[in-house]
């Protein structure tokens, strides 16, 4: 009998060489060594969202489809090939290429890993573990960043460069790991091998299952709300002087807090149930917007700090929910309607965002993007808020 539990550790590999990321602590350092400022880094990482979502539902769909091992393969490859052109290129444009590599790459592995993984488990007979391996998943992942957060430090006294180099190395240690990953048999009553039945079986399930739709749109709207604000983070290093050298340690620091919490994450939603959770998580990173927003200086570091633990809890128990309530031959593709909506979110917010940056304040910038998260989480979760008992 095949031991599909063999997969997590490979599961480990492929997210530790995704998140060790020596580069994303000092992007914005090496774009104003091009001739590049905070709009262009919002406006290249919007470059970047679109990629991921022109590919992100299709790729989801393959991957139920094709096979998510297949998938895996395939977004390793290409991430490794956009920071082998990131490594030599030294303009706009280059970059974007370089992006829009990068983002076709994500969108082949998000949702494909988390579907293999509760797959594995549930033919191990032990999907009710989901939760807790995500969550430690995830928290080997922010290790991984918090880690490459020093090493990025220390190669940056070579060159701004130096860090794409060996991020490089790395991305491409997720080859050999999905190369040898165990596909799990689906037990699916019909495959979908066509665009419209995609199209009706994506819209038949959000329409019909309130459930799904809530834990969909919201695991997405603050997928989009933590990405958006670890982009206003080197925004936030700059203005309140933070010597660049120190980027990296305190990018480190605030990873590891994430990676901390994500292993309690199932613990904390055992102990407070659905409701509480949902309405704690909105209310915390709502507020770690606001704070670190009227607080532009060396004070801010205590909300950035609130709003990563509470981050590093919201990933795992969101994505668990989508999870309960989708059928494994559609995990993938609803995995990736979610990151869809996260990318395209980010991508109409990020640029107007950067501009406010650049042209108004920081401040504003968090305000903004802290009242349009609990107004639309709150707008999205009501179906859960209002009832008293667990859906």
């Amino acid at each position: 009998m095949t031991n599909f539990s063999k997969n997590i550790p490979r599961l480990y590999l492929i997210k530790i060489s995704k998140w060790f990321n020596m580069v994303m602590p000092i992007m914005l350092l090496f774009y104003k060594s091009n001739g590049l400022g905070s709009y262009e880094l919002f406006v290249l990482k919007a470059i970047y969202s679109v990629a991921v979502v022109v590919m992100e539902i299709p790729s989801g769909w393959m991957a139920d489809v094709w096979g998510r091992k297949k998938t895996l393969i395939l977004g390793s490859i290409l991430g490794s090939l956009g920071f082998l052109i990131y490594s030599f290129s030294y303009e706009f444009w280059a970059f974007v290429a370089a992006e829009i590599v990068l983002g076709i790459g994500l969108s082949f592995i998000s949702g494909a890993d988390s579907a293999l993984l509760y797959d594995s488990l549930k033919a191990d007979n032990k999907a009710d573990k989901y939760t807790r391996e995500e969550g430690r998943i995830t928290s080997a992942g922010n290790f991984a960043e918090a880690i490459a957060g020093v090493v990025s430090g220390l190669l940056v006294y070579f060159s701004l460069r130096t860090p794409f180099y060996f991020q490089f190395g790395v991305a491409a240690l997720a080859i050999p790991a999905a190369l040898t990953l165990i596909e799990p048999k689906v037990h699916a009553v019909e495959h979908v091998h066509s665009i419209r039945k995609l199209v009706t079986n994506i819209k038949n399930s959000l329409v019909s299952n309130t459930n799904l739709r809530v834990a969909i749109l919201l695991s997405a709207l603050t997928g989009t709300a933590t990405l958006t604000f670890a982009w206003l983070v080197q925004p936030f290093f700059v203005a309140i002087g933070l010597p660049e050298e120190l980027f990296g340690i305190f990018w480190t620091a605030l990873n590891l807090s994430v990676g901390i919490s994500s292993v309690f994450a199932y613990k904390v939603e055992l102990f407070l149930g659905k409701r509480r959770s949902v309405l704690i998580v909105i209310l915390l990173l709502s507020f770690g917007y606001f704070f670190t927003g009227i607080s532009i200086s060396y004070y801010g570091f205590v909300f950035l700090f609130l709003f990563y633990l509470v981050r590093g809890l919201a990933t795992p128990i969101f994505k668990n929910y989508i999870n309960q309530y989708t059928d494994s031959e559609v995990r993938a593709t609803m995995l990736s309607v979610r990151n869809f909506i996260i990318r395209m979110a980010f991508a109409g917010i990020g640029p107007l965002l950067g501009w406010i940056t650049d042209n108004v304040s920081l401040n504003k910038a968090f305000l903004l993007a802290g009242i349009i998260y609990i107004v639309a989480a709150t707008a999205v979760s009501l179906p859960w808020l209002r009832t008293k008992k667990e859906v």
